[in-house]
């Protein structure tokens, strides 16, 4: 696993985004709800960051890259847990006759955010399907450019933008302008216009431009941050700012420039992490050694949590009735749930799929260290 490799300041923010999802799948307070739900794009933006810089590093390393071998690596990370699990939240569809085989092949196939706009047996998993999207279309993307010299990243000229970036930059705004026809023009889509993959890439190509910056013009990156530092986390703190007020469900803004906003806010604060030396010092004064120590910890079992606490927050709902409430207020349920599915989530991490990252290190080993 290799986590004292790992960025302890990224799996915080890990650890954050997936405290916020807990928070908008159990019912806390009004606007612990409405604000859960940005967990995603963060990790959106955190794994546009990671993914690419796999990827990036392999160029810099080798002057190409393998897409096949990167695919691999990753389904030996999203795909075990997520199919050992699935039976899981399949199990109450056939119980109810509920069961469908559109939903169980979309679901399967990582394509319910086009069928279904959730996911079928399990409705967060539509997250899932658009990175998954995203990890076969950028390592195509990257592989296509670098082998037909479409875009040159070796050109890292001082202050000079290139077409990679300007490529990357165009893809985030026809994203955007794609959500603003597909929410005026086509409403009938319903919960899908802001659960389709192309609808919502520009957020993990917020986390690729970030990535690009950091691996290709990091000097150039950390001089214009501290310039600006002060303004950029003004404008970061400004983009989250509505986020505790409005769901988005409910509102056209949030699901089409409230995405926009959000990726903003996220990329600037994954840089002030990236770029700022001493953040772990900070995050220990301002919160504690012990309380970072945990989050981090949280934040590197993350994915594991995310596909368990959906099946916590059921099996939780079904004694709560009975049980739970004559002893217990929502918020002690909410702390009930989030333990068990930390402790679940890490349970699987370290055991299930430890398991199968040492079966691919072994068999698939990564061309960087």
């Amino acid at each position: 696993m290799k986590q004292n490799n790992r960025l302890r300041e990224l799996d915080f923010l890990r650890g954050i985004a997936i405290v916020l999802v807990l928070m908008r799948h159990q019912y806390i307070t009004d606007w612990t709800t409405k604000m859960g739900w940005i967990g995603v794009d963060l990790f959106f933006v955190l794994s546009g960051f990671l993914v690419s810089g796999l990827l990036f590093k392999e160029y810099l390393k080798f002057g190409n890259i393998k897409p096949g071998l990167f695919l691999i690596r990753r389904g030996f990370k999203i795909y075990p847990i997520y199919y050992l699990t699935y039976f899981l939240y399949l199990t109450p569809k056939i119980i109810k006759h509920q069961f469908e085989w559109t939903g169980l092949l979309s679901d399967l196939f990582f394509i319910q955010n086009y069928v279904y706009g959730w996911g079928y047996a399990y409705v967060p998993s539509w997250s899932l399907a658009v990175e998954e999207h995203f990890y076969f279309g950028f390592a195509l993307l990257l592989w296509l450019a670098i082998k037909y010299v479409w875009i040159n990243l070796n050109n890292t000229s001082e202050r000079k933008i290139n077409k990679f970036e300007i490529s990357v930059f165009l893809l985030m705004i026809l994203s955007l302008c794609l959500r603003i026809i597909s929410n005026i023009y086509f409403p009938e889509n319903g919960d899908k216009n802001f659960t389709m993959s192309h609808l919502r890439m520009d957020s993990l190509f917020s986390g690729v431009f970030v990535s690009y910056l950091y691996y290709f013009k990091k000097e150039n990156l950390i001089r214009f941050f501290g310039s600006n530092r002060i303004i950029l986390l003004v404008i970061a703190f400004l983009g989250l700012s509505f986020t505790p007020f409005i769901d988005f469900e409910e509102s056209f803004f949030v699901r089409t420039f409230g995405y926009s906003f959000l990726y903003v806010s996220f990329s600037i604060i994954l840089i002030y992490f990236l770029v700022n030396n001493k953040i772990n010092k900070i995050l220990d004064n301002l919160f504690s050694k012990k309380i970072v120590d945990t989050i981090s910890k949280i934040g590197f079992s993350s994915y594991s949590i995310y596909i368990i606490h959906g099946f916590v927050n059921f099996f939780i709902s079904l004694i709560n009735t009975f049980v739970l409430n004559k002893f217990f207020n929502q918020v002690s349920i909410f702390f009930i749930t989030g333990f068990i599915s930390v402790l679940s989530g890490m349970f699987m991490t370290f055991y299930i799929e430890k398991y199968f990252l040492n079966y691919r290190d072994k068999y698939f080993p990564s061309r960087i260290n």
